[in-house]
């Protein structure tokens, strides 16, 4: 088990290189989890870019729909070949008891928390990565964008913790 947990890790850490490599601003990206040798087998034109030595690889699905997160990952279904998936999205960030300095959440509406968030003045952005695997193994990784004094230094925070709610939205799409 902890070698699975130290693979689904590693696996959200390659999915948030690869996207802070294509810079900030960029919307939702969702992830299949492939056996890299089925992958092969299928794709043997791959060779040259996979290493089968990995045992799962991601692969880049097409763009999520316009509108609620939770809305589109709930009509998601994956094929028997996917054993995990991951969700690359950025996010905001505030301090420790400004949730007093937002709308009330009982009569905001989610645009209106995600206005007063991005607003706020002591927000941070940041890429959030969620994987997990079919047998229930979850990880996260988070990149806080240039934080501190040194703005052009981002800061990376890993636990499988991180986004409980988004860990369990994505393992429903897993489920038969």
């Amino acid at each position: 088990m902890e070698s699975q947990q130290a693979g689904v890790a590693a696996l959200a850490r390659e999915i948030e290189e690869f996207m802070a490599a294509g810079g900030w601003d960029q919307p939702p990206q969702l992830f299949a989890l492939v056996p890299t040798a089925a992958l092969l087998d299928e794709q043997p034109e791959l060779a040259g870019q996979l290493d089968r030595a990995n045992p799962l690889t991601p692969v880049a699905q097409e763009a999520l729909p316009e509108g609620d997160l939770a809305e589109a990952l709930g009509r998601i279904a994956w094929p028997d070949l996917v054993i995990g998936c991951a969700l690359a999205q950025e996010i905001i960030v505030l301090p420790p008891g400004s949730e007093s300095e937002l709308p009330d959440v009982a009569e905001a509406d989610a645009e209106s928390l995600r206005r007063a968030a991005a607003d706020h003045p002591q927000r941070t952005e940041a890429r959030l990565v969620a994987a997990v695997l079919r047998d229930g193994d979850g990880a996260c990784v988070m990149r806080l964008r240039g934080i501190g004094t040194d703005e052009t230094v981002d800061e990376i925070v890993e636990s499988p913790d991180l986004a409980p709610n988004l860990v369990e939205a994505l393992k429903a799409t897993l489920l038969p």
